[in-house]
């Protein structure tokens, strides 16, 4: 009886070497042999190569594009900054830019006279970031591509009619726009439509009349302003 039972024995284990399982197969379960979770070393390498050539065209364009937003916005707070001050002191301002050198600088105005200021952060001329220039400024229909101009904040908390255009080094266009009526600030991606021709009642007339000439009709003129120290 026991040369019957090892005998049956022997057999079983053949048979189950005849069909490829182990002896100990039965304790695997089957689908984890056939498991898809994995990847294998050759796609992980494929993965980080797609993905690193995504970043290297993405991440460029976000810091540009992140330093013209940022840019824009610190124009925007100036123009605001200033405005306020006018109103203020009760004395007009004028914001200079110098185009080419990417410059800007504030001066108080005082009768037919320029000064500056009494604050010592305006001392000397601020710049742009290095990838940002200035490319178009166009106070009423002055338009300047190059060279200086001047924008004039007066007492009454009103700001020249201006639109300047800065660009990075990819060539993206950011305007800023300011509506000398309304005092509002615009700022677009795109190139602003030429502003209609709107009626201004007289008494608007009267006003910017009064504020053209706190600021003075015999000041600097226009694209040859009084410079701090250190701008030529």
């Amino acid at each position: 009886m026991v040369l019957c039972h090892l005998s049956s024995s022997v057999q079983a284990k053949r048979a189950r070497e005849a069909n490829g399982l182990s002896p100990h197969a039965s304790r695997v379960p089957r689908h984890a042999l056939c498991s898809p979770a994995g990847f294998t070393l050759l796609e992980m390498l494929i993965a980080l190569f797609l993905l690193g050539g995504v970043l290297a065209v993405v991440l460029p364009r976000i810091s540009f594009e992140e330093d013209l937003r940022s840019t824009g916005r610190k124009l925007v707070g100036l123009l605001r900054t200033f405005q306020g001050q006018a109103a203020t002191d009760q004395k007009p301002l004028r914001l200079h830019l110098d185009l080419d050198q990417g410059l800007y600088w504030m001066m108080v105005i005082e009768g037919k006279e320029e000064r500056l200021p009494l604050d010592p952060a305006w001392k000397t001329p601020r710049t742009l970031p290095e990838s940002i220039r200035l490319t178009e400024v166009s106070i009423g229909q002055d338009k300047r591509m190059g060279g200086r101009a001047a924008v004039t904040f007066f007492p009454n908390g009103r700001i020249e009619p201006v639109i300047m255009y800065l660009m990075d080094k990819q060539n993206n266009l950011l305007g800023v726009a300011v509506d000398s009526l309304t005092g509002s600030i615009r700022v677009s991606d795109e190139r602003f439509d030429p502003p209609p021709n709107r009626f201004i009642p007289d008494r608007v007339k009267v006003l910017l009349k009064a504020s053209a000439q706190q600021a003075g009709a015999g000041g600097p003129a226009r694209g040859g302003p009084l410079a701090p120290s250190g701008v030529q």
